[in-house]
């Protein structure tokens, strides 16, 4: 098959749907598809590298961080490449400026669009709207219009499938978990590496630690964290990794709470470094319930790192409760499950991280293609069948 994949994000943003295209592409590759990707460059000027074409873009960080439009003209020599190229089918990974271009060459060359709804707009209108029940009115009527324009829509959950079907969405939904790099993630950075970088950090070696990986935004809630490290702060240390637009505000919150010397900021990561800092954690921790999928969540797991996370619908085919991590509901059942954790013997604890391992091959990103590939051509097929009939 030759497959376009469309996406407002791409390097060098690193988020949840960017890893998801990158592992996609590597795997549709691998199984012998010819791919290529359209996706939005970080200045005015399109151009193209390898199979990857930039459209021309202006920033439109006001609404939301890093977020990019595209400029109204495309270079038309490369739209008259992908049109020539003719690809059978378009996977669309954003609903705005990629996604026009994606119905524009759809319709000129009359093939399907399938489209991954990555992203639980209601917990974003904050961004854009003080208004919670009018902004998630006007989600729900714009992904209705959406799903009439594409031909199946991939929900990375169940939790996103019945978020979708509330909508009334017209389109068939299919749930496909993204993909991670497992062996990636499983790969042990050894012992000494891994206190070299709690030393770094000042962590001691009789110090648990809560590590947590993503984005510093409002929508992930962090903030709870914070707080609850007033309860279990005596030697325990939570460890924050990555950046965003709400560090500065968490770094003074925890001046805030009293709890500033005993978490940790890591600031940006490179993606390969990402690993170790997984494996730092003795539990991953996450209060977030904005997620779609969670794919740090699979992340860790495949690290070994049991999970302990706000009780969310996206964690139902991720969590078995005690056995490779634990949801909770309120700050009393947080504190509950470190007591547990940390009551365990070693014995006891190395059984719940290689259940984590376990629990993570269900996400590896040769399944992902494996479960796409067959949605691609079920809708091809039934492309076919309607021009038959």
């Amino acid at each position: 098959m030759k497959i376009l994949i469309t996406t407002d994000w791409y390097k060098p943003v690193i988020n949840g749907v960017v890893t998801s295209v990158l592992n996609l592409t590597e795997q549709l590759e691998s199984r012998g598809h010819e791919v290529k990707v359209l996706t939005l460059s970080r200045n005015c000027h399109s151009y193209k590298e390898g199979n990857v074409i930039y459209a021309g873009s202006v920033g439109m960080g006001k609404i939301y961080p890093q977020a990019r439009v595209k400029i109204p003209v495309v270079a038309k020599e490369y739209m008259e490449e992908l049109m020539l190229w003719h690809p059978d089918l378009i996977h669309s990974q954003c609903e705005f400026s990629t996604f026009f271009l994606a119905k524009k060459i759809a319709g000129e060359l009359n093939i399907p669009i399938v489209h991954t709804y990555h992203t639980v707009y209601e917990d974003y209108t904050h961004y854009f709207s003080p208004q919670k029940a009018w902004g998630r009115s006007l989600v729900q009527m714009m992904t209705r219009k959406l799903s009439v324009q594409v031909d199946a829509m991939i929900a990375p959950s169940e939790k996103i499938e019945h978020i979708l079907n509330g909508y009334q969405v017209s389109c068939p939904v299919d749930v496909v978990p993204s993909g991670i790099d497992t062996e990636k993630y499983k790969k042990r950075i050894g012992d000494g590496s891994r206190e070299a970088l709690r030393e770094k950090y000042g962590i001691g070696k009789d110090e648990m630690v809560l590590v947590y990986v993503g984005r510093m935004a409002k929508e992930k809630n962090i903030e709870e964290l914070l707080w609850y490290q007033k309860s279990v702060q005596d030697n325990v240390k939570l460890v924050l990794v990555g950046d965003g637009p709400c560090r500065e505000t968490l770094e003074m919150k925890a001046k805030e709470y009293g709890v500033e010397k005993s978490v940790i900021f890591t600031g940006m990561v490179s993606p390969k470094e990402v690993a170790g800092y997984y494996q730092i954690g003795d539990l991953f921790v996450s209060a977030s319930t904005s997620e779609t999928q969670g794919m740090t969540y699979d992340e860790a797991l495949a690290g070994g790192v049991p999970l302990l996370c706000r009780k969310d619908d996206c964690l139902k085919d991720v969590i078995t409760e005690g056995t490779n991590g634990w949801q909770y509901e309120n700050e009393a059942m947080y504190i509950e499950c470190i007591r547990k954790w940390r009551e365990l013997n070693e014995y006891e604890k190395q059984s719940i991280r290689n259940a984590a391992v376990q629990a993570a091959d269900q996400f590896s990103s040769e399944n992902f293609a494996g479960r796409v590939e067959q949605v691609y051509l079920a809708v091809l097929e039934e492309k076919k069948d309607m021009h038959a009939a």
